[in-house]
């Protein structure tokens, strides 16, 4: 796909003002130097939402939520990153550049994808006030017109005629647009084309800026299928899309809720008996997409099913999508409606309070669904099936890497239904060995991650011997000041942030080990916290080798040189759509809560400290197994005047020249 040039995001980045873009949203009031709100991502009655107009950075105390303006309207508005890179620009009057030369097919036909599908929104929307048969239809399923203008309800006529659109195309035998937004099928052997959607009332389907992206037609009367949708096209894609969202996102931000549905007329009916938070996917099983937007949509997702095996094979595939994602903090719950009832006429024939009185009375919390249904596969009366449910179990309870909290209370009800006792489940678990971080890459680009177990008690040593023999900085004797606590705090912490690491493609030590293990990660936090700092620093990283973390840790301090003004979290944005963002995010949010208050002058001190404990402990220990290579390279064949050029510099390298 064709990317927004990094200069005009950039120039984005420098007119916009953070407080100006959230106060769009949110009312905030001034608190000494910083804003402050209650957070839009969760319920709270006293404000914990904080914004930095020095740092452009938001950060919620209660929920963790942070980032940058961008990332603020991404997770707002639900936004994907080039969304919210244009929402901001039109925001400024700033016209985004389009490169045509790295644009894709499928770029550069969609905003004439946009305007066909729009025309045929237009033309079935009028066509329903033509059809007394849909009427009827909609009249007899209890659809008032309010609603049926609310969502844009509409007819595609049929009969003998099957070429309905031809009217409001009059290059309907060639243009090209037509099927690839899905609106005509053309025959292969005759190239004859005819209407998609023929006799069927259209719901149409928005995203999330509010444009047609595809339709979805239910037959009128008998006939197969008998819900039709559009096809795939490159505006379209059935695992990412909700109907209903647009109507419904107010209220699901208000509500702090979100329910899913199965069907259109099941959102169309809950929304016009005031249920305004459902949607439903599209002719699909929930997938992983679906949940991490409805996640970042509300604290408390519901799934919505029919009571029949269909509806409990479609909340089993919602449960295994939602597993890896859901966090602590986050409620996901599987509702069940009775055999006789969908929610459309659940709602229809008992009312609103009666629906959500359901809701908040039998949905059934991730964790007691997901152990019911695992406890139905066995005999927990016999030895034999609570040893198989326990190791049935396991498998969903290892997804949980996202909700530390969570897992360690399903494990502890497991144990109980298992009849076993905390000792006993401790005997279970197989013993993880730790792991200390390396120069390697350690993201998610397939990158081997090597490990350094042998090398803990070293490190220690060397590190500790290096602080010892002149000033002590400040995070140093904080860090050995904290250890303690944090052993003292249990051992499952430290073993679950590693675990958490791990997941994201990012080994690292526990907190109380960075000090002294991770001058990487060190350097990470202080550059993104204080970009500024390093203006006094030397060019250490044009010695350094160019891979993995040592490569990523050299580009942030080259962009950083060059931008000293800007603060860590405008930086960070370089890096939004690759890997590395989750990693540098989390950097970021760290070195502030670690090194904010520090002054200036300590940062700066910090940094030269910790980059000369970088070169001690893994410069020097590379550069002397890369001589140590092509020692043996010479000896056994010779080198080559590459090779040649780089063993003189390893050798005065050696030296201290």
């Amino acid at each position: 796909m064709a990317r927004i040039p990094e200069s005009f995001i950039q120039d984005v980045l420098n007119r916009v003002d953070i407080v100006d873009v959230v106060e769009k949203y949110l009312p905030l009031k001034k608190a000494g130097q910083n804003y402050q709100a209650c957070c839009p991502f969760h319920k709270e009655k006293s404000p914990s939402f904080t914004v930095s107009p020095s740092k452009q950075f938001y950060h919620c105390f209660g929920c963790g939520a942070h980032g940058s303006a961008i990332g603020f309207v991404m997770e707002y508005e639900g936004l994907n990153y080039p969304e919210a890179i244009r929402k901001l620009a039109e925001g400024l009057g700033m016209v985004v550049p389009v490169e045509e030369a790295g644009a894709a097919p499928a770029e550069k036909a969609a905003p004439g994808i946009f305007e066909v599908l729009k025309a045929a929104f237009d033309f079935y929307r009028a066509a329903l006030k033509k059809s007394p048969e849909a009427i009827a239809y909609f009249r007899k399923r209890g659809v008032e017109g309010k609603t049926a203008a609310r969502f844009g309800l509409g007819y595609a006529p049929g009969g003998d005629d099957w070429q309905a659109l031809k009217v409001i195309y009059p290059d309907y035998d060639w243009n090209k647009l037509l099927t690839e937004a899905g609106l005509v099928i053309e025959k292969e052997d005759t190239k004859r084309r005819y209407d998609r959607f023929r006799d069927r009332v259209m719901f149409p389907i928005f995203n999330q800026r509010g444009a047609v992206i595809g339709f979805g037609g239910r037959v009128l009367g008998q006939g197969e299928p008998k819900y039709l949708n559009s096809p795939e096209t490159p505006v379209f894609e059935k695992g990412r899309e909700l109907y209903g969202l647009t109507q419904a996102r107010a209220v699901i931000r208000e509500r702090n809720r979100v329910l899913v549905t199965e069907g259109y007329m099941d959102v169309v009916m809950l929304h016009q008996h005031g249920v305004e938070y459902a949607v439903a996917s599209l002719g699909t099983a929930c997938t992983p997409e679906h949940v991490k937007k409805l996640l970042k949509l509300a604290d408390e997702v519901v799934f919505g099913f029919d009571g029949d095996k269909a509806g409990r094979r479609a909340a089993w595939r919602a449960l295994e999508n939602a597993m890896p994602l859901v966090r602590d903090g986050k409620e996901v719950r599987f509702l069940f409606l009775p055999p006789e009832h969908d929610p459309d006429s659940y709602v229809q024939e008992f009312g609103r309070e009666a629906f959500e009185r359901l809701i908040d009375e039998e949905a059934l919390p991730l964790s007691q669904y997901l152990l019911r249904e695992l406890s139905l596969q066995v005999d927990l009366t016999a030895e034999e099936g609570r040893a198989k449910l326990w190791h049935i179990a396991h498998p969903y309870l290892d997804q949980l890497q996202e909700a530390p909290v969570l897992r360690l209370l399903v494990q502890k009800r497991l144990g109980e239904l298992c009849q076993l006792s905390q000792a006993d489940m401790s005997q279970l678990q197989a013993p993880r060995g730790g792991s200390v971080v390396s120069a390697q890459s350690h993201y998610d680009d397939g990158e081997q991650v090597r490990h350094y177990e042998d090398e803990y008690s070293s490190l220690q040593e060397a590190a500790g011997s290096f602080r010892g023999g002149g000033r002590k900085s400040g995070r140093a004797a904080r860090s050995a000041a904290g250890a303690g606590a944090v052993r003292r705090s249990g051992d499952w912490r430290a073993q679950r942030e590693q675990e958490e690491r791990e997941a994201k493609g990012l080994v690292a030590p526990p907190p109380a080990q960075r000090a002294q293990l991770d001058p990487m990660l060190m350097l990470f936090q202080l550059v993104l916290c204080d970009p500024g700092a390093v203006a006094g620093l030397d060019p250490v990283e044009s010695r350094w080798p160019q891979e993995g973390r040592l490569a990523l840790l050299a580009e942030l301090l080259t962009l950083a040189r060059s931008q000293p003004q800007q603060p860590g979290s405008l930086l960070l944005e370089f890096w939004r759509e690759r890997p590395e963002f989750s990693y540098l995010e989390q950097c970021l949010r760290e070195g502030l809560q670690l090194y904010g208050r520090f002054p200036r002058e300590d940062r700066e001190q910090e940094l030269r400290d910790t980059c000369l404990l970088l070169e001690r402990l893994i410069i020097a220990p590379q550069r002397v197994r890369r001589r140590q290579e092509l020692d043996v390279r010479r000896e056994n064949g010779g080198l080559t005047e590459l090779e040649k050029q780089e063993y003189l510099q390893l050798l005065q390298a050696a030296a201290g020249k």
